[in-house]
Order: structure tokens, then C-alpha cells, then sequence
């Protein structure tokens, strides 16, 4: 039986690509990594699943744009995984697709489908290249002939990196700037006081500027928890255990709920459903 979670938190980099209000910047988006000059942002059909969650996850962004199904993930951290998460969440959004435009995968007739284009956009403190290929293919044994083969390409957004995509996409790089403000504000003061300087700073003539300016209490709502769940990750990381360790699972869920961190982000760390940390932690 699949597992349905109804609770999702958005991400800043979504509310800024992934909305209907924003297609622009999402069109400049993905002009800038493929080289294209598409102009009409109607054409960006947004088909990003939040509304229901399967085994407890969800995709930062994804959009239908002529032949191609696009895949946008943003990484604090850098996670060797993403190409099974993103073979998952493809997985959801073909189904999606195939309901939704009534195809029958069962018949004789071979379905045309949108091409995945899979892009994590990395803006962690461990130092990446401008751009790095992560493939399913490196989780299994060494010397295997798998049947299958997912490609994710990371590109590193930090300031320094990346410097002709930044420069193409105005907006990725102006959600770029505040990132890195809001970490050199980290260094010297409370996450919450380095949120509100690195938002009271962002010079007037950003693109982005406005429309993060009428929604300042959930854009800082975000920010808080994208980077206390940044943290945490960090301090929970055991990068020498199996992550099937139950016991080890347990005791860091155990040590995050006493933390006061919500099960969302608790869930995400440990790369499990919202209800799962909730049975963890049924009794504590």
C-alpha cells in the first residue's frame, strides 16, 4: 500500500522557480542551463507534486516545457543519492502525466513521453566543481551490469561558481547572493537576526526583491527552516554507519525531537515519511 503524507513545507527556491506567478523566472531558468531562448512563460506548464506526498516525499520543482519533463532539485547538502530520489519522483510525475493526458501503458501502442532533464542545484559548504554527474549506476556493486541508469547533473550555485549560468539567470543569481548573505550573516549572529539583515540588505534593483518583500514573513519562515535543517544535518551526519542502522535512526530522531525540531525536518534528515518519525517517536 502506498504510503500518503499531506504535509509539505515549500522551499525558498521553489516559491521563487516553481510557482505560477513566477514562470518568467522559471523560463529564464531553464534557458540559462540549456541554452535556449524560449520567451512566452505560458508555456511552462508547473506540474511540481506537494498536494500528496508518496513514502513521504516531494519535489522541489518540476515543469512540462516542449518535449522535455524537468526535474529541479536545490541541495544545502551534498547528497551522493539524488539520483534514486529523482528516479522516484520521476516515476511519480510520469504516472501523473500518464493519467492526466489519458495514455494506456498497458496497450500496444508505444507512448511518446517528455524527456527527464534531472538538475540539482547545489549551494552547500563543502566544496563541489561547477559541475558534477551523479549517477544511479555508482550505489551498485562494483563491476555490475545494472539495467537501469538515472544521470543527475549538479551544478554548483555558490558565489564564485557557475559565474555564465549565474549571469544568464538573474534571478538564480540574486537567490544565490542571499544565500551566501545569509551565511557570512551566520558567522557573527543568530540565524534569525542573519535572515532578517541578509533581507534588509538585498539591493533594490534585485528582480526578486519585491516579490520576496510581500511575502517576508513565509520567506523567512523558509529560510529559518531550510537552515536549521541545514544544520541539523550536519551535526547528525555519520557518514561511517549504514543509514539501515535502526537504532542509530532512533536515537538521532530522539535527540532532534528534544531539540524542539519538527518531524518535517527530523523526516527529511533521515530521509524518511513525516508519519515514520512520528511512530519513532510515539513514546518519547
Amino acid at each position: 500500500m502506498t504510503m500518503v503524507q499531506r504535509e509539505y513545507k515549500d522551499r525558498l527556491f521553489n516559491f521563487i522557480f516553481g510557482s505560477e506567478e513566477n514562470k518568467v523566472w522559471t523560463l529564464s531558468l531553464y534557458n540559462a542551463i540549456n541554452g535556449t531562448d524560449y520567451t512566452d512563460p505560458d508555456k511552462v506548464q508547473i506540474n511540481t507534486i506537494k498536494e500528496v506526498l508518496y513514502l513521504g516525499m516531494h519535489n522541489d520543482t518540476s515543469f512540462l516545457l516542449t518535449d522535455d519533463m524537468n526535474l529541479y532539485e536545490q541541495q544545502s547538502s551534498y547528497n551522493p543519492n539524488m539520483p534514486l530520489r529523482m528516479m522516484q519522483y520521476a516515476g511519480n510525475l510520469y504516472e501523473k502525466y500518464i493519467k492526466g493526458n489519458g495514455l494506456n501503458k498497458y496497450g500496444n501502442e508505444l507512448l511518446q513521453l517528455p524527456v527527464p532533464k534531472l538538475i540539482v542545484f547545489y549551494n552547500g559548504v563543502t566544496e563541489a566543481e561547477d559541475e558534477t554527474i551523479l549517477r544511479l549506476s555508482d550505489s551498485f556493486p562494483e563491476g555490475a551490469k545494472p539495467d537501469i541508469e538515472v544521470t543527475v547533473r549538479m551544478l554548483n550555485i555558490n558565489h564564485g561558481k557557475n559565474q555564465k549560468l549565474l549571469d544568464t539567470c538573474k534571478p538564480l543569481k540574486e537567490y544565490s547572493w542571499l544565500m551566501q548573505e545569509i551565511r557570512n550573516n551566520r558567522k557573527k549572529m543568530e540565524i534569525e537576526d542573519a535572515v532578517d539583515k541578509a533581507m534588509a540588505d538585498m539591493p533594490k534593483d534585485f528582480a526578486i526583491k519585491p516579490f520576496l518583500d510581500a511575502h517576508k514573513v513565509e520567506v523567512s519562515g523558509m529560510l529559518l527552516t531550510e537552515y536549521n535543517e541545514a544544520e541539523t544535518m550536519e551535526l547528525f551526519r555519520n557518514d561511517g554507519k549504514k543509514e539501515g542502522d535502526r537504532k542509530r535512526m532512533i536515537r538521532d530522531a530522539q535527540g532532534m525531537h528534544k531539540e524542539g525540531i519538527g518531524f518535517d525536518v527530523i523526516a527529511r534528515v533521515l530521509q524518511i515519511s513525516v508519519e515514520e518519525v512520528k511512530n519513532i517517536l510515539r513514546y518519547v
